[in-house]
């Protein structure tokens, strides 16, 4: 069978996957955005459901004062002995820790803290031990991959930690896995930022604590020389073997909105690269070591993607997320209708304004939704960070209300429109394309166009950080705004 890459669209960073009782799991960065850590299920790695979140109470996350792309890195999730781990960081509070659960589709524990720093933390678990990986300092000051043994029911150190691995040369080394495999331990990192340098690197050693010898060919997997293709930042991966014996790097990459336009708003996506074990020990990846948009592997399934999202297809608690740690009394949600009370914080706010987004998944298609309001502000934001987002509301003004077309680019906080509406009620739409979104309000039975914006001022060339565009609902102003008729059709 034939699937083709990104297996999830969107902005789903930073993919980590085990196998338990038949089925696949895998999870992804969330940063800034509550709950925190998407949780997907897959039976044949190609199709994945999102069944919910790792971190669903505050007491578990905490991102207070968390900027854009600041909050949750890189989670790792692990299965032993009838139990799952997810292990992440949390910039906002400078922590390492993990988290654990019996029960996949349940509540998952408070966090137990690792006294160890760095980022992109992993666990192995092996013959009776746990060792805790991450990269950044050891106990000595030296800067690397770096591992130490702990308790799994207290996460004491059991361990001084020490620097296994100072990878093949590349810049910003992370994303440290450890493995073993036919009784060799592989440790796979990522090299070279995580944009068009990415790259996924590895060594092998006989022992836990190494010496480990990096792959010869190194990288083993990159998509940094592939001028004039799409899929571009190869890197951040995990290994998984399927029942077929088969293996397979999951990882993240992201799509430029053109061949030759380094661009992409997305965010970076899940893909999925072939692996192959070689006689001795060593292996390679993908397409002469990079990825492409199809491959073709066992298994029988029909790759499947949801093209309409909808209110009714949807849920809050799984599909939907918040800016940083919501107030629940400010949110009334349905398979209806969203009411949202709105505040006085904006979208602007390093705080928690009246929001609810879920992500967008592809370039064109269009979006539509009802909004009526009672005053201040209320509409769709296409939302990349406080500075970089574009919004196109209803709002109270002197004489009324109006509908307005806001591009924020920047410093540049620019009305691009203001046109009157005969009610405090309209229809919004936003049709989009690889280069553009175009904005447009239905007062009765006329349709206004208001502007377009450009993709390219929403992606992460311009605006920097590590997220992707959300497709946002909100609203300001102590007001409260209804939104019906929700839908976005991905063409």
């Amino acid at each position: 069978m034939i699937y083709k890459n990104p297996i999830i669209r969107g902005f789903y960073p930073d993919p980590s996957v085990c196998a338990a009782n038949g089925k696949y799991y895998m999870v992804c960065s969330s940063f800034q955005y509550f709950p925190g850590v998407p949780l997907f299920e897959s039976s044949d790695l190609v199709n994945w459901k999102q069944i919910g979140h790792c971190l669903t109470k505050r007491s578990q996350l905490e991102l207070e004062g968390a900027a854009s792309s600041a909050g949750v890195f890189a989670p790792t999730i692990r299965y032993n002995n009838g139990r799952f781990y997810m292990v992440t960081t949390n910039t906002s509070t400078n922590e390492n820790f993990y988290i654990y659960t019996d029960d996949i589709y349940g509540e998952w524990s408070d966090p137990i803290v690792i006294e160890q720093g760095g980022i992109d933390p992993s666990l192995l678990f092996d013959d009776g031990h746990v060792y805790f990986i991450s990269n950044g300092a050891d106990d000595s000051g030296t800067e690397g991959v770096t591992q130490c043994e702990i308790d799994i029911k207290t996460g004491e150190k059991l361990s001084p930690s020490k620097n296994i691995w100072k990878g093949s040369g590349g810049r910003y080394l992370e994303s440290p896995h450890m493995y073993r495999i036919n009784g060799e331990y592989y440790l796979m990192a990522a090299e070279g930022g995580t944009e068009y340098g990415h790259m996924i690197t590895y060594a092998r050693s006989s022992s836990v604590w190494g010496p480990f010898d990096g792959y010869k060919e190194n990288p083993v997997l990159t998509n940094r020389n592939l001028g004039g293709y799409m899929i571009q930042g190869v890197g951040h991966g995990d290994l998984i073997q399927d029942p077929n014996g088969e293996w397979f790097i999951i990882h993240l990459g992201f799509r430029q909105i053109d061949r030759w336009m380094p661009y992409h708003h997305l965010g970076r996506e899940v893909f999925m690269t072939p692996v192959s074990f070689s006689k001795d020990g060593w292996f390679t990846a993908g397409t002469c070591g990079t990825t492409r948009e199809e491959y073709e592997i066992s298994g029988n399934f029909r790759q499947q993607f949801r093209n309409i999202i909808t209110f009714e297809n949807t849920s809050p608690d799984i599909d939907w997320c918040y800016m940083r740690n919501p107030d629940p009394s400010r949110y009334e949600l349905s398979n209806e209708k969203f009411i949202l009370r709105g505040t006085d914080k904006t979208l602007e706010d390093i705080a928690s304004p009246a929001f609810i987004g879920i992500r967008q998944q592809d370039f064109c298609g269009e979006i539509t939704c009802d909004i009526s309001l009672d005053k201040g502000e209320a509409g769709i934001t296409l939302f990349m960070d406080e500075q970089e987002h574009y919004d196109i509301a209803i709002r109270s003004s002197e004489s009324g209300f109006e509908a307005v077309l806001k591009l924020n680019i920047g410093d540049i906080k620019h009305v691009q429109a203001a046109i009157p509406v005969s009610v405090s009620s309209a229809k919004l739409t936003i049709e989009m394309n690889n280069f553009f979104y175009k904005f447009s309000v239905t007062d009765g039975e006329e349709k206004h166009v208001l502007g377009i914006g450009q993709t390219k001022y929403l992606s992460s060339e311009v605006a920097s950080g590590f997220t992707g565009v959300l497709i946002g609902l909100y609203a300001q102003g102590n007001n409260i705004a209804e939104f019906t008729n929700f839908r976005v059709e991905y063409k």
